[in-house]
């Protein structure tokens, strides 16, 4: 088992700023990104969070990565613009696609945006809780492009990837209706995860490349590679597969299949189509009432154990209230991980040393 080290936000926060300013971005795409990896591990999604840096480092090493892009606008047709990252940080164009799809559902009340050739755009709760902040629904269906590591139903190896959905609901005065999840049984970070630990998975997500069933999660991280599988059997197949071409074909972008395969693991390429709907513009007078009536009712149910009943985004809340009290606990074999990452980014020593003492 790997040791574990717990960091203040706020430092872990600078020192990913530090190493991106170091390997070359602006000032404001490192803030970015380090807003969003440090916010995916204080929402809990350990998976998303600041473990993905020697990945990007990887890929930037490897010149996937492009620094300092921005998405630019390939069609404006008023409710729905669809734009090209150019393989920029996500973190940077996602924030500026949603930006430019809250202006437009403020005008007119819904707006489309469709995002494609971005690298990783991270944990997808975060730009709807960007929709949701100006208080806006919003829906995600998200691919990445050309990176199989899911199995489909009935099927023995790797075909597309873990495909995310999303979907917020603001509510008046409580923090929003959160889903977000991966249309695999568990998102291929939290294999890294449990392999840094030295830990294994649960039964039933994982398959090795001979397509029987494994725990094992160095079958996603050593060759010869196994492969995720779908949560819900048939259903999260079916999902995937619509997130697939709704976020990859329809977004202007590229799905999976043998002319678009990436050589690397570590160029993680996403589209996304987003749907941002103003729900003021809708004759639904008691929508809040409704919406706090209903998961009242549902929290009435007697509790079957221990848990308590939640709705969704209430435990990524409660892991934000933890973890900004008690610091966000990184494995040793990570952190050793996002060092490295920091002394290829052109980090000295010294600053290293400062920030390595924040890790107790």
């Amino acid at each position: 088992m790997s040791a574990f080290y717990r960091i203040p936000p706020s430092h872990l926060h600078q020192f990913v700023q530090a190493i991106w300013l170091h390997a070359g971005s602006s000032a404001e795409e490192s803030r970015l990104v380090a807003d969003h990896l440090v916010a995916a591990n204080l929402a809990g999604h350990d998976s998303h969070g600041v473990g993905m840096i020697p990945s990007y480092m990887n890929s930037l090493d490897q010149g996937f990565l492009q620094l300092n892009q921005h998405p630019t606008l390939v069609k404006d047709a008023g409710a729905v613009i669809t734009l090209h990252g150019h393989n920029g940080f996500g973190q940077v164009a996602a924030h500026e696609a949603m930006q430019q799809g809250i202006e437009r559902a403020a005008k007119l009340g819904i707006a489309a945006v469709g995002l494609h050739h971005s690298h990783h755009i991270g944990r997808i709760g975060h730009w709807a809780e960007q929709c949701a902040a100006a208080g806006f629904v919003s829906f995600h269906f998200v691919n990445v492009m050309g990176d199989p590591m899911v199995a489909p139903f009935n099927g023995s190896d790797r075909r597309f990837g873990t495909n995310p959905f999303c979907a917020i609901f603001p509510r008046r005065d409580a923090k929003p209706l959160l889903l977000d999840f991966a249309t695999s049984g568990i998102a291929f970070g939290k294999t890294r995860v449990a392999w840094n630990k030295g830990q294994q998975v649960a039964p039933g997500y994982l398959i090795d490349n001979q397509g029987q069933p494994t725990t094992e999660p160095g079958v996603m991280h050593q060759a010869p590679y196994g492969s995720l599988m779908p949560f819900g059997l048939h259903k999260g197949y079916a999902l995937a597969t619509m997130c697939e071409i709704l976020g990859g074909a329809l977004s202007g972008g590229r799905t999976t299949h043998d002319a678009t395969l990436v050589s690397s693991h570590d160029a993680i390429f996403n589209c996304m189509t987003t749907i941002i709907v103003n729900p003021e513009a809708f004759d639904a007078p008691a929508m809040q009432e409704e919406a706090e009536a209903f998961l009242e009712w549902v929290k009435r149910s007697p509790q079957s154990g221990d848990a308590p009943i939640q709705v969704p985004g209430e435990w990524e809340e409660q892991n934000r209230q933890e973890r900004d009290q008690e610091g966000i606990p990184l494995d040793s074999n990570s952190w050793e991980q996002i060092c490295a990452a920091a002394r290829k980014a052109g980090m000295s020593e010294e600053e290293l040393a400062a920030f390595r003492a924040l890790a107790q």
